[in-house]
C-alpha cells in the first residue's frame, strides 16, 4: 500500500520534443479568419515591397480595394486621410514609378479633360482595351407601297399598214458645263492671330547680394514643400530676380513659398513656366507710403560770386563787377 499508483502520465514541459505547443517566444502571431465578402487580394510583392514607403503601400491597398469608377484624386484622398497633400502626392509618384499606378490626361468627346487612373495589382501587366462604343442604329428604310399592275389594254383589230413616219435627225448632246473660275483657285488658310507674349518678369530696384541669395534659397527649397516643383539648375538664375522683387516689397520668404505651392494643378508639366507665371501675375503692390516717406533731395543754394569794388577794392558779393554798397552811396550823394 506504500507504493504510489500512476494513473495519468505527467504533463510535458513547455518546449519539450513531445509537446504540441509551437508558439514562438517572440514575433508576430496571426489569428486568421476566412473572409466571405468585402475583401481584396494583395500580393506580398506590394505588402512587403522594400522600395516603397509605408504611406505608398497603404495608399496602393486603399486604391485596389475601391470599386471601379471611384474617385482617387489628390483632393479626395486628402479629405479621406490625415496625411498632407504633399505626402499623398509623393506616394502617388512612388506608385507610378514602381508600376502600380498609371495616370493620364484624357479628352472626352464633349471637350472636357479628365485624369484617368489605372491601378495594377501586379506591375508589368497591360490595361484591358476600352470597350468600343455601341454602333448607332441605322434608320429603317421604308419601301414605297406596292401598286398593283394595271391590266394590259385590249389588242386592237389589225388594219391596213400605215406609211412609215418621216426620218427625224437626232439632236446633238448638250455641252458639258464649264467649271467655274472659283473652283480652280487654291485654298488659302485664314491667318491666325499672333500669340500673346507673357508679361516680363519683375525686377528688383536694388539687387543686393544678400537679397539674391535669399531668393535663390526660396526657389531651391520649393521641392521640399511641393515635389511637383522640382526646378532645373539652369532655371533658378532666371527666376531669382522675380523672387528678389517680392522680397524687396517686404514679403516674408515663407509667404512667398506658400503662394507658389498653394493649390497646384495635377500634373505640373512645366514647373519653371508655372513658377514664372505665379511670380509675375501674383506680385503684390508695394506698401502704401513707402515712397512718400522718402525725403526729397536737398537743392544746393545758389552761390553769388565775390567781386572787388572798382573804387575801394573791397570784396563784396554781386553777380557782376562794379562798386560796393558804400561806394555806390558816395557816388549817389556826390551826384
Amino acid at each position: 500500500m506504500d507504493t504510489p499508483q500512476i494513473i495519468a502520465p505527467p504533463c510535458a514541459q513547455p518546449g519539450s520534443p513531445g509537446s504540441h505547443d509551437v508558439t514562438p517566444t517572440s514575433g508576430v502571431l496571426h489569428v486568421n479568419t476566412r473572409h466571405n465578402s468585402g475583401f481584396v487580394i494583395i500580393g506580398n510583392h506590394l505588402a512587403q515591397h522594400d522600395g516603397l514607403s509605408l504611406i505608398a503601400i497603404g495608399l496602393a491597398v486603399h486604391i485596389q480595394s475601391l470599386p471601379t469608377g471611384a474617385k482617387v484624386g489628390i483632393k479626395v484622398l486628402t479629405e479621406r486621410f490625415p496625411e498632407s497633400e504633399a505626402r499623398i502626392t509623393a506616394a502617388l509618384h512612388e506608385l507610378e514609378a514602381k508600376g502600380y499606378l498609371h495616370r493620364s490626361r484624357v479628352r472626352l468627346p464633349s471637350g472636357r479633360v479628365i485624369t484617368r487612373t489605372i491601378s495594377y495589382n501586379q506591375p508589368g501587366t497591360t490595361a484591358p482595351p476600352a470597350a468600343p462604343a455601341p454602333p448607332r442604329p441605322r434608320p429603317r428604310r421604308t419601301e414605297p407601297p406596292t401598286v398593283p399592275a394595271a391590266p394590259p389594254p385590249p389588242t386592237p383589230r389589225r388594219e391596213a399598214a400605215a406609211p412609215p413616219p418621216p426620218h427625224v435627225e437626232a439632236s446633238p448632246p448638250p455641252a458639258a458645263p464649264e467649271p467655274s473660275p472659283s473652283a480652280a483657285l487654291p485654298y488659302v488658310p485664314t491667318p491666325t492671330a499672333p500669340r500673346k507674349q507673357p508679361p516680363p518678369l519683375p525686377q528688383p530696384r536694388t539687387p543686393t547680394p544678400e537679397l539674391l541669395r535669399t531668393a535663390e534659397a526660396v526657389l531651391t527649397g520649393l521641392r521640399r514643400h511641393a515635389p511637383q516643383l522640382i526646378l532645373a539648375e539652369e532655371d533658378i538664375p532666371a527666376l531669382v530676380p522675380g523672387i528678389a522683387a517680392w522680397l524687396e516689397r517686404d514679403i516674408h520668404p515663407d509667404t512667398i513659398r506658400h503662394t507658389l505651392t498653394d493649390q497646384l494643378p495635377t500634373p505640373v508639366k512645366h514647373p519653371a513656366k508655372f513658377v514664372r507665371h505665379r511670380i509675375t501675375t501674383l506680385l503684390p503692390p508695394p506698401l502704401p507710403g513707402t515712397t512718400d516717406l522718402t525725403p526729397p533731395p536737398r537743392r544746393k543754394p545758389l552761390t553769388i560770386p565775390l567781386q572787388n569794388c572798382d573804387t575801394c577794392d573791397r570784396a563784396f558779393r554781386a553777380p557782376h563787377p562794379g562798386h560796393c554798397r558804400d561806394c555806390r552811396t558816395d557816388l549817389g550823394q556826390a551826384a
